[in-house]
Formats: C-alpha cells, structure tokens, sequence
C-alpha cells in the first residue's frame, strides 16, 4: 500500500487543527508540537491542502490556519488525495504491467482491495474522526502535555 508518512501526517495534522480551530486560527507551530511533526513538513503539507482548498490561511498577528469547509465536509480520503498520496496496493501502481509489461495473476485482487481502502476513508469524515470518544481522549491528553510543558517553561528561572 502506497499510503506513506505524508498521507498520515496529513489526516493528523488536518484532525489536530479541526480540534484546536473553535478559538481561531491555529499556527503550524503549535500543531508541531503538539503531534511531533516538523514545521518545515507542516508548511510542505499546508501547502497542499491550501491549493486544494481544505483549509485556508490568516496572515498577521493571531493568524494561522482554519478548515474551509465544516469538518463533516472533509472526507479523509480527500485529505490523503490533496497531499498527492494513493490507496495503491497493487505492485503496478494501476498500470495492469506488474508481471513482465502484462497483468498479473492476482492484480484483480490488489485492485479491488485498493478500492475498498479508498471508499472506507471517503466514507469518514474529520466529524466523524472528532466524535469519536478515543480519539478524543488523545486530543485531550496532548493539551494537557503541552499546557504542562509550557507551565513548566514559565516557572523555570532564567
């Protein structure tokens, strides 16, 4: 399956923004730190997801990103898509030439599987993702790690 690192760090990246967007637009920055993902990536993925229009940018102060759409509008699969990944299990990348320039035996297999991966995560929206009881949880236990964090900075002597 072709779905790398970008496709996941998108889907996380757009999910912790739809958490944090009520007060705002939310900074890359925060989004960094809070899923570990680097700044530089981030703004390489933003990027995409701009041109796709999925979210939209606020420069100035208090600026950052938004989702341009309501979340229940935002399918997972569009996420993958917008950030240039596939739902490719097949060897051949869909070109039917995986054994020797023709198809191979079980191509029909890996085609229809690929398929069915791509239809679940249209059929799941950034709503859907957000309502659920335990990924709202790991939500609130990284606020709670970051706020701790940004405590601890502030009390420390210089």
């Amino acid at each position: 399956m072709k779905l790398t690192s970008k496709g996941r760090y998108a889907v996380t990246a757009i999910l912790d923004l739809a958490f944090h967007a009520t007060s705002g637009p939310v900074t890359l920055s925060d989004i960094s730190k809070r899923q570990d993902i680097s700044l530089s990536y981030l703004e390489q993925l933003f990027t995409r997801l701009r041109k796709q229009q999925l979210v939209r940018s606020t420069r100035g102060p208090g600026g950052g990103y938004s989702l341009n759409k309501p979340a229940s509008d935002i399918a997972v699969a569009e996420i993958v898509s917008a950030v240039d990944e596939t739902v490719d299990t097949t060897r051949c990348s869909g070109a039917n030439n995986c054994h020797d320039g023709e198809q191979c035996l079980a191509h029909e297999l890996w085609d229809g599987l690929s398929q069915q991966i791509y239809g679940f995560l249209s059929e799941i929206s950034l709503q859907d993702l957000m309502d659920d009881d335990s990924i709202k949880g790991v939500a609130d236990r990284q606020d709670e790690l970051k706020n701790a964090a940004s405590e601890v900075k502030v009390t420390q002597p210089d």
